[in-house]
């Protein structure tokens, strides 16, 4: 089927050359593809009880790290998603992820996610890392609109998407179903271009 509008981001523009390294603008974060290596930062990660309650999904093991991770290698080149591990630019210490979760390329839209290790919270790796993918999302990549979305019990989310341009645009009631049951969730929006 042909559609009555050219694609946002072309088909294959993104799987062409690797997924790419970004730099914050202030220099202090890397955001970089995850490795294979990387297992043990994933593992550690869905320890954390924040990340637990927050995130769907749930690594217990060494093999479901690096599983994760090979997914993501898969998201990049079918172009289906885009996943970064986020580390202090000096010393290469993992101190998060952020993601475009799923990309349509066709209207050029991607959602966003992201969370921090414990031992890197209230340093404003979040937004930074948020917003340096948005630059890159629509710089380079040619995306015209981010969303994200988080429960609106998650008051820390919220700050992180208003501090990274994230417009609040409203409530999905019963949205998402989470551990503890159905949440509301705040959807948040970013025109690129």
């Amino acid at each position: 089927m042909t559609f009555a509008i050219p694609p946002a981001v072309p088909a294959g523009s993104l799987a062409a050359s690797a997924q790419p390294s970004l730099t914050s603008p202030d220099g202090e974060l890397l955001l970089r593809p995850w490795q294979l290596g990387d297992a043990p930062v994933v593992q550690s990660a869905y320890r954390d009880p924040d990340i637990r309650r927050w995130h769907l999904h749930h690594v217990d093991s060494a093999e479901e790290a690096r599983a994760w991770i090979a997914k993501h290698e898969l998201s990049w080149r079918q172009e289906r998603a885009a996943q970064w591990v986020v580390t202090r630019a000096d010393s290469g210490e993992a101190v998060g992820r952020t993601a475009l979760r799923w990309m349509d390329l066709l209207h050029g839209v991607a959602e966003c996610a992201y969370w921090v290790l414990p031992h890197a919270r209230g340093k404003a790796v979040a937004p930074r890392a948020l917003a340096t993918v948005a630059d890159w999302a629509g710089g380079t990549a040619g995306f015209h609109r981010l969303e994200l979305a988080h429960s609106t019990d998650n008051s820390p989310s919220c700050r992180v998407a208003v501090k990274s341009g994230f417009a609040l645009e409203g409530t999905r009631r019963d949205a998402h179903l989470h551990a503890d049951g159905w949440h509301d969730m705040h959807v948040h929006a970013r025109i690129l271009n």
